[in-house]
């Protein structure tokens, strides 16, 4: 599997990640009713067989948990890991020291020295300012807790902002984590994405299965199996999911084309775009192995672009 490298930097990474939102959060995903810690043990254990070796995360998610929880994996394996983590722009957060302080408990959760990306999981600038946040972020890197910044959910001009006053310092910006699927492509129509290749910026797409909306497990006759706070999506409705019936029946047919499965190929459809890495969550080990699975083929640019048409309206 080739990796895709992070443009301006000295690190690489898989064409997949995988996101942690889930482990250990009770609320939105329910961690601890029908899944737990010995499932998204097993979960990390088989992304990282399969190549999956890199995982992103946040001091918010399980408020802390998700971070403990990879920290405790961590010492399990040999293999070489990498972790993304981000920084909450809490309003009490007013100064450099409140991000070197984040830092220093994230790293302590993860029981490691340093990650390989730092990000500001939104941009909340009413109390501390970018120019201050971003001078604290580059000052980490250059300390080596962190071998590379990136943001979360900036639009372009937040995102070119963030990155010209890194600039400043000789650290590149890395990333920019947005929202992209198949369903969701706001980032193909508001800049992001065009401002993200023209500075090198790679896009780390979150919910790259709409919350599962892409796996063809919700259809309209079953919409009952949909449990917690997506009840409360009218994407997950019966007639939104009769909407979306035509996309899934596509990547159901180039899944039997590719000897792959449904969500393979719609996390492939993004792989195969320029400088898009997937983060697709996994509660077990069954959904790891498979996300991984989307790794090490691509779709032929002719299937690619039949599947952008077809979900272009959505």
């Amino acid at each position: 599997m080739e990796p895709t490298k992070l443009s301006l930097l000295p690190i690489s990474l898989p064409s997949l990640g995988i996101g942690t939102w889930s482990w250990g959060d009770r609320l939105f995903w329910g961690y601890g009713s029908d899944y737990g810690a010995t499932e998204v043990e097993k979960a990390f254990e088989a992304a990282v067989a399969h190549g999956a070796t890199f995982f992103d995360t946040a001091e918010v998610y399980g408020l802390g948990e998700s971070e403990r929880l990879i920290g405790r994996f961590l010492k399990q394996t040999t293999q070489p890991v990498q972790i993304a983590t981000k920084y909450f722009p809490l309003p009490w957060r007013l100064n450099p020291e409140a991000v070197a302080d984040a830092l220093t408990n994230s790293l302590k959760r993860l029981q490691v020295e340093q990650v390989a990306l730092y990000q500001v999981h939104m941009p909340v600038s009413f109390l501390m300012s970018q120019p201050t946040l971003m001078e604290a972020l580059a000052s980490e890197v250059k300390r080596g807790r962190i071998l590379s910044v990136g943001v979360s959910n900036y639009s372009a001009q937040q995102m070119q902002q963030a990155h010209d006053l890194l600039a400043q310092y000789d650290v590149p910006l890395a990333v920019n984590q947005v929202h992209y699927s198949l369903l969701t492509r706001k980032i193909e129509q508001n800049g992001i994405l065009e401002l993200a290749r023209k500075l090198g910026i790679t896009i780390l797409a979150y919910s790259p299965l709409d919350q599962g909306l892409l796996t063809g497990k919700y259809t309209p006759e079953n919409p009952e199996l949909v449990q917690g706070a997506r009840k409360l999506n009218p994407k997950f409705s019966a007639s939104g999911l009769s909407k979306i019936e035509p996309i899934i029946s596509q990547l159901k047919q180039l899944g039997e084309k590719y000897q792959k499965t449904p969500v393979q190929v719609a996390l492939n459809w993004l792989i195969v775009q320029e400088n898009v890495i997937p983060i697709p969550g996994a509660k077990n080990p069954r959904q790891a192995e498979e996300n991984a699975g989307a790794m090490g083929w691509q779709l032929s640019a002719e299937d690619a672009e039949q599947l952008s048409l077809l979900s272009l309206n959505y």
